[in-house]
């Protein structure tokens, strides 16, 4: 692979451009529908939460059969309308005024969004060889944080105007943005459905090796809210750090993510590498957590030090565990339900955003330094697991084409 940050021209390339079409509309919603649901709607913070929660227990619910669909019906032509469903759901916050409408509209966004990510690895599965699927999801990976980063600062500018028309041109930003990632979609060749095989209920639970891979991933991915919650309560809460430094450290994550993910990501290659990398980023983890413990109650240099160093620390945990675990995903994976078994991993992302505000608030702001070691030592551990669990789950591939064995460590 070329050491280049813009994917190959092709269908690696497009796939690219839808990322960075729908990144952008999502980075200025992120940063402006907390306000416009609370000040703008008028619903209660809490109730706020609430819905959100739902929605998103609803959205990891319908992933793996709107997965199983995009197996099933074609993945290209799955992809394009979920993305105008969540353009649809988006536009839909227009015209919210109460707690119900707002519950229905966001469990349609989000059961879109979910199913959208799915039918996405299911086509890029269909599009890109096994051997540069990894190397593209860390270019999909960086392209992502750069659209956030350019929709989070459109949104900064509607919240700095603070008026309804800036936030409803946001939302109408963000339904627009997915239009536009439904026409590039457009742009790439079809992909042939998935022979037709007969699958009970939800399938993908049956596969007890990969279920078990994949809870042991959304332990690692419990380390996503930190930055957006973690870090910032634990700043206010236990050290004397400048309130400015949370900003500082959310661009040297996102700006680290967008130049390096790709170059980390280039030597997993197989699932021997992919538990590598997945290990090695569980000692990163705990070194960043021990780091980021120090930083309570010490001079205010030693502070700001010790938090862009675990910041640093943390950035690299965080690139490493991805490009395995992306390996991963797709190669214990059966060839011919992607979309199912994609829908199925993905539910670990929305368990982590819903389960990881509580976890951490309680590991991090009442018990201090040893919720930061232990969540280090459950981040090594899960991290171990995930080879054994891994060999299993190879292992019952019978008859799936394995690339590259699983080391017994």
């Amino acid at each position: 692979m070329k050491n280049s940050l813009v994917p190959p021209a092709g269908p690696q390339r497009v796939l690219a451009l839808a990322q960075l079409a729908n990144s952008v509309g999502d980075g200025a919603y992120y940063v402006t529908s907390a306000l416009y649901f609370t000040r703008i709607v008028g619903l209660d913070p809490a109730r706020v939460g609430l819905g959100l929660t739902l929605a998103w227990a609803v959205g990891s619910l319908v992933g793996v059969p709107l997965g199983r669909l995009a197996d099933r019906r074609g993945p290209r032509g799955t992809a394009v309308l979920l993305a105008l469903a969540t353009g649809l759901a988006v536009a839909s916050f227009l015209v919210v005024r109460g707690f119900v409408p707002f519950v229905a509209a966001a469990c349609a966004y989000a059961s879109a969004q979910s199913g959208l990510a799915a039918a996405r690895q299911a086509l890029l599965a269909g599009l890109v060889s096994a051997g540069e699927r990894t190397g593209l999801l860390a270019h999909l990976q960086s392209t992502l944080n750069a659209g956030l980063a350019v929709g989070a600062g459109l949104g900064g500018l509607a919240l700095h105007a603070g008026t309804l028309a800036a936030y409803l041109g946001v939302f109408a930003l963000d339904a627009v943005s997915f239009l536009l990632c439904a026409g590039t979609l457009l742009r790439l060749p079809p992909v042939a459905p998935a022979a037709s095989r007969k699958v009970r209920g939800l399938g993908v639970l049956r596969d007890r090796p990969y279920a078990l891979v994949t809870l042991l991933n959304t332990v690692l991915l419990l380390r996503m809210p930190l930055l957006s919650l973690g870090l910032p309560l634990w700043i206010a809460e236990r050290t004397d750090a400048p309130a400015w430094l949370v900003s500082a450290l959310f661009v040297l994550n996102t700006g680290a993510v967008m130049v390096f993910q790709v170059p980390m990501a280039r030597g997993v290659t197989g699932l021997a590498t992919a538990t590598r990398a997945v290990r090695r980023s569980g000692w990163v983890m705990l070194a960043a957590c021990a780091v980021f413990a120090l930083s309570a109650g010490a001079s205010p240099g030693v502070t700001v030090a010790a938090l862009v160093a675990g910041a640093v620390l943390q950035v690299a945990a965080e690139m490493g565990q991805s490009a395995g675990s992306w390996q991963l995903s797709f190669d214990l994976a059966p060839a011919d339900r992607v979309g199912e078994y994609q829908g199925f991993f993905g539910t670990g992302v929305t368990v982590a955003r819903t389960l990881g505000p509580l976890v951490l608030t309680t590991l991090l702001v009442e018990w201090g330094t040893p919720g930061w070691l232990l969540l280090g030592g459950a981040t090594l551990a899960a991290s171990y697991a995930i080879g054994p669990a891994a060999r299993k789950a190879a292992a019952g591939r019978t008859g799936q084409e394995i690339r590259q064995p699983v080391p017994v460590n």
